[in-house]
């Protein structure tokens, strides 16, 4: 008969997706993390870092380590503490693995410079602060193409966008929201943000002309919070919950928001699930907070459109979850996914690969991937400019770049006055006077460069000397 010719079995390469805990010795161990009720990751990790935020007397921290530092973390291992209430929030930036930004209870947003090196006391000096928010401050996140974009949402109903090079609020897109802001997040090239919200309205937002550009009210019919994210083609994913408080998720199209492509219910936990995308392989995975497993689906353009592929199912709940980018993942194990879940008092880095019997590159698992250079400047973004990633090969895997320093130019009023000093009868900037001085002053400043970058090397080659010394120690 006809409908046993009928493909029965979906070809896709990620049916066969599975999750593997690392070995016991590969763990962070005896990290006390963070016991703050709030439905953030609280855990943010690049090809470099893991961090983590912990619980802290006092104040708000978080603890930085390198992925390298696996097993036991000494109970002094410094911490970054500059928060004067508990950290809600951490986001590493997209284009410079040394830098990290963080969200607190105190109303701030900081934004810090990790080094290389392990360093010996508590970072208790950010980059800058970026004050705005009168209430706390429970999301950040960097914008994915512009250079020092950060966006940030407050319990004050506020969405914040920050130049973090000058310190400057860009803008401030303060009417748009009626009640407290669930979860924010950009599309692939940082035009649009999608926002849930507490009055069960989602919204697509344009940041820059402060608009908000098409929304629907109760796209899940329960009271309990809403997530949503930007998928491929612009499309928006949605996880909630029923009316009778069973777990949802839902995929949109803007251009018919009343009707969902895809509704799909799936237990009765009250944990709220945390969508976790790879634009790549175009599988979400779904990790309920306080959940032991993580499901994940393919999202396809035929029906059903949001496909089941499997569920990592584990012992214990996860109390947040960091999730790798695609350049920090190995692919000479063709792994497509690794993620690091928090318990109590450590983090477990899960792999997720498909598995290939070649040890070759699979170059259909992995198409170019956005990489660590940002596409725009702050100001090009603002003036209306948009730019898609900037897609790097894994075919040789991807090697981390060497410590960048952020550099914050604070504009200053002062800059704009005329310099003070004794009056003289002809103008300062008379040519005849300003030429050679500030000739001398820019060859002091060449000078005074050529030594700073020969000390950086220095330092840069004493370290890893250090390093090498001190794992040959180990």
């Amino acid at each position: 008969p006809p409908a046993m010719s009928r493909r029965v079995v979906r070809q896709s390469k990620f049916r066969h997706v599975f999750g593997q805990p690392v070995k016991a010795d590969q763990m962070y161990e005896d990290i006390r993390v963070s016991k703050v009720t709030c439905d953030s990751s609280f855990c943010a990790v690049n090809p470099k870092f893991v961090a983590i935020i912990v619980e802290s007397g006092g104040g708000g921290a978080f603890i930085v380590l390198p992925l390298a530092k696996t097993g036991r973390v000494d109970k002094n291992h410094p911490l970054v503490t500059g928060h004067t209430a508990p950290v809600l929030d951490i986001d590493w930036c997209p284009h410079n693995d040394n830098v990290i930004a963080s969200a607190s209870e105190d109303t701030t947003v900081m934004v810090w410079q990790i080094p290389d090196y392990v360093p010996v006391r508590n970072i208790t000096e950010p980059v800058v602060t970026l004050e705005g928010h009168s209430k706390r401050v429970s999301i950040i996140s960097w914008h994915p193409t512009a250079r020092n974009v950060l966006l940030s949402a407050g319990c004050d109903n506020l969405v914040i966008l920050w130049n973090v090079g000058t310190g400057e609020m860009l803008l401030a897109l303060d009417d748009m929201h009626t009640d407290l802001i669930y979860n924010v997040g950009w599309n692939r090239n940082g035009s649009l943000l999608v926002t849930t919200c507490k009055d069960k309205k989602v919204r697509v937002i344009d940041p820059r002309k402060q608009q908000v550009i098409a929304e629907k009210t109760k796209p899940h019919d329960g009271t309990r919070p809403i997530r949503a994210i930007f998928v491929a083609d612009g499309k928006i994913f949605t996880t909630g919950f029923s009316r009778m408080s069973e777990r949802q998720l839902g995929l949109w199209d803007l251009n018919n928001f009343e009707e969902p492509i895809a509704l799909q219910e799936m237990d009765t936990s009250n944990g709220v699930l945390l969508p976790f995308y790879d634009a790549d392989s175009s599988i979400v995975y779904l990790c309920g907070k306080g959940d032991s497993s993580i499901r994940y689906f393919e999202i396809t353009d035929e029906a059903p459109y949001v496909h089941y592929l499997n569920t990592y199912s584990s012992k214990e709940p996860q109390r947040g979850m960091g999730f790798m980018p695609k350049r920090g993942l190995d692919v000479s194990k063709c792994e497509i996914a690794r993620f690091f879940k928090l318990h109590e008092r450590k983090c477990e880095p899960i792999v997720m690969t498909v598995p290939r019997k070649s040890d070759l590159f699979q170059d259909d698992l992995y198409p170019d991937t956005p990489g660590p250079e940002p596409a725009l400047e702050a100001d090009e973004w603002l003036s209306g400019k948009d730019a898609e990633p900037i897609l790097i090969s894994l075919r040789d895997g991807y090697v981390p770049i060497k410590n960048r320093e952020l550099k914050v130019v604070k504009k200053n009023i002062l800059d704009s006055k005329p310099p003070p000093g004794p009056r003289r009868s002809h103008s300062t900037c008379d040519s005849d006077f300003a030429q050679p001085a500030l000739e001398e002053v820019l060859e002091e400043i060449r000078a005074l460069k050529e030594t700073v970058q020969a000390q950086e090397k220095r330092i840069c080659d004493l370290e890893n000397k250090l390093c090498q010394f001190t794992n040959g120690t180990d």
